[in-house]
């Protein structure tokens, strides 16, 4: 429902303008956002009825959790190889590749008969996810113009991409107990095949980058290598703790992959990832920045659910009503956002954004061990959605800002890939804490809660690693080579361009 009504608003009032060639814009802008929804909407929507899933295919209470995994796992290993894919191959033909395998995968969720079969469905789900979310945040920035319509799209993405990992904890509870577990997945099929249709018409077919035959396979492998490792490990370590041989060997194991990448990337002649891309300030804060959104909100949003569920005794489908707060807020602050950052600057922007999201936390601390505080739940969601909004335009703003285009993306892939690492990190960090403590109380959920606006005040020290000012250039830079990074100044200049400081 969100996508449409965000769709049809676009079609309406074009961020680009009135003419033709705006209008193409509006619709590809609607195609890759739509086309984002599903792909974070994937991410938290089969949470509520894994219950169901578990009693439907049989499976053990130590199978279930690949559900959930499988599908974070693949999506956040293969996230910066999808980048560079789309740098190399074309971001239009690898958008489109991806958004088919998903919607294939999506239908093979929905139609699984077997815990086997359904898991390997989610890891498709997953490969076609990491293929198709750089391409498309990557052709977001090739068919629009650094400076206010770029601010708008990128509000837009962040309002549909945002929306949809919240829209998961609403949809999944609703579905679940509406029509069945199968509709959580068979939902995708009709939104992901509509968006396929289109897209070959609304997206304008792009060249491939120069030495588009070269693919750095061996840091491409422990790239996949090193991020699947430590999303498993952060990840186990959330649904079984921390005191797991399996937890640190896998977090080792990513670290051994880690540096292995980083020494073969400073040696290659046509690195997956240029090690300058993250030696840059302006890089290094929206990732950082990008982490530390996820990493506070998710778990805050995760105790939520199972303090209304378990403590309060609220059926998912009731419960799934509430939580439409943190859609509007995150719609909103995403509006919002574009603005605050041509006035605020980035820095500035993501300190309010994370000032929002640690008050919306603060808020949940004065929620009541018994009765429905119905209140105080939707404004803490609303609050803590304008701030995740505003945040995440002002990173996500950033971090492909500070790319050469010819780099967009893997920095996009980057992006996705610091705030699936994020999430991960949070859950594993948070829960085992709270439930360790005890979640038949409020003590616990107080505890995560705690803990979850200490990462966000955490996310807005980081974000003094974004340039606080613009430098004027008097003339573009020469553009002979291609630049992995720009500097400061050039990042600036970009997100400030159409309001009359060049």
């Amino acid at each position: 429902m969100h996508i449409w009504r965000c769709a049809g608003y676009v079609a309406s009032v074009s961020p680009f303008g009135g003419n033709k060639p705006d209008n193409e814009r509006t619709l590809a802008l609607a195609v890759v956002c739509v086309a984002q929804f599903v792909v974070v909407l994937d991410v938290t929507i089969v949470t509520t009825a894994l219950p169901a899933i578990r009693e439907a295919l049989g499976f053990s209470d130590a199978q279930l959790q690949w559900v959930f995994t499988a599908y974070a796992l693949v999506f956040g290993g293969l996230l910066i190889f999808g980048g560079r894919v789309a740098d190399l191959a074309g971001r239009r033909r690898t958008f489109l590749i991806g958004l088919a395998l998903f919607t294939v995968a999506s239908a093979g969720c929905a139609l699984a008969w077997s815990p086997g079969v359904l898991v390997a469905a989610r890891v498709l789900q997953g490969a076609g996810a990491a293929l198709l979310s750089p391409a498309a945040l990557a052709l977001l920035t090739t068919f629009t113009e650094p400076g206010e319509s770029r601010r708008r799209a990128v509000g837009w993405w962040t309002a549909i991409a945002a929306t949809g990992g919240a829209s998961g904890w609403v949809l999944g509870g609703l579905i679940g107990e509406s029509v069945g577990w199968r509709w959580v997945f068979a939902v995708n099929v009709p939104i992901a095949a509509v968006a396929l249709v289109i897209a070959p018409r609304a997206l304008r077919a792009d060249r491939p980058a120069r030495n588009a035959s070269r693919l750095d396979l061996g840091g491409a492998l422990t790239a996949t290598a090193g991020l699947a490792l430590l999303v498993y490990g952060l990840t186990s370590a959330g649904e079984r703790g921390l005191d797991r041989v399996a937890t640190w060997l896998s977090l080792l194991l990513a670290a051994i992959a880690f540096v292995i990448f980083v020494r073969h990337e400073g040696r290659t002649a046509d690195p997956l990832l240029p090690l300058g891309l993250l030696r840059s300030r302006p890089v290094a804060g929206a990732n950082l920045t990008a982490m530390a959104i996820t990493a506070s909100t998710s778990p805050a949003m995760y105790l939520a659910v199972l303090y209304v569920q378990q403590l309060l005794g609220i059926s998912a489908g009731l419960a799934s009503l509430l939580f439409p707060g943190v859609n509007l807020g995150v719609i909103v602050g995403s509006f919002a956002g574009p603005r605050l950052l041509a006035r605020l600057r980035a820095r500035r922007a993501l300190v309010t954004g994370f000032g929002g999201i640690a008050i919306g936390t603060m808020l949940l601390l004065l929620l009541p061990d018994g009765g429905l505080p119905v209140v105080q739940l939707l404004m803490a969601f609303a609050v803590m959605g304008v701030g995740l909004g505003i945040a995440s335009v002002a990173s996500t703003q950033t971090g492909t800002d500070a790319a050469d285009s010819a780099y967009r993306g893997v920095a996009s892939g980057v992006l996705n890939s610091a705030a699936q690492v994020g999430t991960a990190i949070g859950v594993a960090l948070l829960l085992p804490v709270a439930a360790a403590v005890g979640l038949d109380t409020m003590t616990g959920y107080r505890i995560g809660f705690v803990g979850a606006g200490a990462i966000a005040v955490a996310g807005a020290l980081a974000s003094l690693l974004v340039p606080a000012a613009a430098r004027s250039r008097s003339k573009s830079p020469q553009r002979s080579e291609i630049r992995p990074v720009k500097d400061a100044a050039d990042v600036e200049n970009s997100a400030h361009v159409g309001n009359g400081e060049l």
